[in-house]
């Protein structure tokens, strides 16, 4: 197929299809309207796998930064109070015991190896961040998709249970009434209820396998498991004419997955780098200025500037430094051997996906013919059964045969919805940004807002956590803070009443036990004084 007529037909399957966002409508307090394109927005803008996502990106921008800011001027101040008890410190200082020292100082570092490595690597690893961000958006895009249909494939199993039900109902009010006049046995009877059990059962099966589905997708979606879905739409049969080839070459350079295998490559590079700067010297650049004075800030007994340069080069670390670049060359390898089974991994997902949507794209129109004729089978089995020349055997067989053949129909559609998700998740369908075009600018030497500019395929896309993200998370905080401070305060409040409690009978106990002993001494002195009489 044509490169561009590709790219041209692509394009137009994703602007038809899930990239279009429309916003969902609450019918109810707990109903929502929603169709797919709904879904997928609201996954993507409540999962909670994508803010971790966006965590991450985070903590490697400020990461990046932290490198970055080392290579510019650092400033320090300190000041001290001395007393001195010794003549010699005295007289340096005009005969003072007590004196004040302060000094500034300020450094720059002109040569520094491993701050250098640092920051190529942090790049790298912020680079990942953003790739394996879109990754997980993905991910959560086709997982939302895939969901969705779901539930539109038990909606429809539901329809062909209760359909079942209705004839093998239909069929058994035919047979009682055969039964009473005595024209059909009492077996068919009960083989009638049998079959009629059975698909209620089934029925059952499939009503409570929907609403698992519609808790399945409120969960990734960020609504309450418990919310009511409604969904009018069908599941279809949208042509998808794009070939192997095509869809190979496309995932291999726009994976998301394989772009942050590329940066973890690039990151052990870097790493080489790092271990090598054991072998190479550091020079730092520095200024210090130093006052002393019987008050605090005065100049009255030095006032010293001072200016140059430091060098330190670790001529010998007893192989130290030649483990650590063994270590980063195998950790080098190992990262170059999981991009190539990145790449492997994503044809064969590619060619699975595309394999599974032929396969159901097949068994559509296979299980659409075996429809047709097993509703004529079943009218025939009915007529016969009705005329005494058929059995009832006959007639409970074309019913089933119906039932499978209209929920092999229906598994075929939702297999084939299903697959083309699943393709258009292993060829790497951008949501955000564009992986290809990224990589492209970042080979450039382009800083990371040019970058992220040239990918996106959005006009706002999310890259990092909002201002809104980051306060809810302080508030949370602040929150569950509160909420221990209140524990812990009712604990203590709990241990201060029994102590109370403890004292206050312990009180009562002393109090009842004296007036007891009073008594009994009398007795005591009877029970002596008879003893002395006998």
């Amino acid at each position: 197929m044509n490169k561009k007529l590709f790219y041209k037909r692509l394009t137009a399957m994703i602007l038809g299809g899930l990239l279009t966002v429309s916003a969902g409508s609450v019918s109810a307090a707990n109903t929502v309207q929603l169709n797919l394109n709904d879904a997928v927005q609201m996954a993507l803008e409540n999962n909670r796998s994508i803010k971790t996502a966006l965590a991450n990106v985070d903590v490697a921008k400020w990461n990046l930064s932290k490198y970055r800011r080392q290579t510019g001027v650092t400033l320090s101040l300190s000041t001290g109070a001395n007393r001195a008890n010794d003549m010699l410190a005295k007289a340096s200082h005009g005969g003072d015991n007590s004196y004040f020292t302060n000094s500034a100082s300020a450094s720059i570092p002109l040569y520094n190896f491993s701050l250098r490595s640092g920051i190529e690597s942090a790049g790298y690893a912020l680079n990942a961040a953003d790739v394996t961000l879109e990754n997980t958006k993905q991910s959560i895009r086709y997982q939302a998709t895939a969901d969705y249909y779901n539930i539109l494939n038990y909606k429809n199993l539901i329809k062909v249970q209760e359909d079942a039900v209705r004839a093998y109902q239909e069929h058994l009010d035919n047979v009682n009434a055969q039964y009473r006049v005595g024209t059909v046995a009492k077996s068919d009877v009960l083989s009638s209820q049998v079959n009629l059990a059975n698909a209620q059962q089934a029925l059952t099966t499939a009503q409570n396998n929907y609403d698992i589905a519609i808790a399945t997708l409120n969960n990734v979606i960020g609504l309450p498991t418990d919310t009511a879905l409604e969904i009018d739409e069908e599941l279809k049969h949208p042509a998808y004419n794009l070939n192997l080839n095509d869809c190979t070459n496309y995932a291999l350079n726009n994976r998301a997955d394989g772009a942050a295998a590329y940066y973890a490559v690039k990151q052990a590079e870097a790493g080489i780098n790092t271990a090598k700067a054991g072998w190479y010297p550091t020079v730092t650049a520095s200024a210090n200025k130093a006052i002393e004075g019987k008050n605090a800030f005065h100049a009255d007994h030095s006032n010293t500037w001072v200016f140059g340069a430091t060098a330190t080069w670790n001529i010998f670390d007893n192989g130290v430094t030649t483990a650590n670049v063994n270590n980063a060359e195998a950790s080098l390898v190992k990262a170059q051997e999981a991009l190539k089974t990145q790449d492997e991994t994503i044809q064969l997902d590619v060619r699975t996906a595309l394999l599974n949507l032929q396969a159901a794209e097949k068994n559509i129109s296979t299980t659409e013919t075996a429809v047709t004729q097993a509703e004529e089978d079943l009218k025939i089995a009915h007529v016969r059964y009705s005329a005494g020349v058929g059995t009832n055997l006959d007639v409970m067989d074309a019913t089933e045969k119906m039932t499978l053949a209209r929920t092999n129909y229906n598994t075929a559609l939702y297999k084939y919805n299903v697959s083309k998700a699943a393709l258009d998740k292993a060829m790497g369908i951008p949501v955000d940004i564009d992986v290809a075009k990224y990589k492209a600018s970042q080979m450039e030497g382009n800083r990371l807002k040019k970058v992220r500019d040239d990918a996106k395929v959005t006009a706002n896309p999310v890259l990092e956590l909002t201002p809104e993200a980051k306060k809810a998370s302080k508030e949370e905080i602040k929150a569950m803070r509160q909420a221990e401070r209140e524990v812990r305060n009712t604990a203590d409040a709990n241990k201060q009443a029994a102590t109370e409690k403890k004292a206050v009978t312990e009180k009562k106990t002393a109090v009842v036990s004296e007036p007891t002993k009073k008594t009994e001494q009398p007795a005591s002195t009877a029970a002596v004084a008879s003893e002395m009489a006998k």
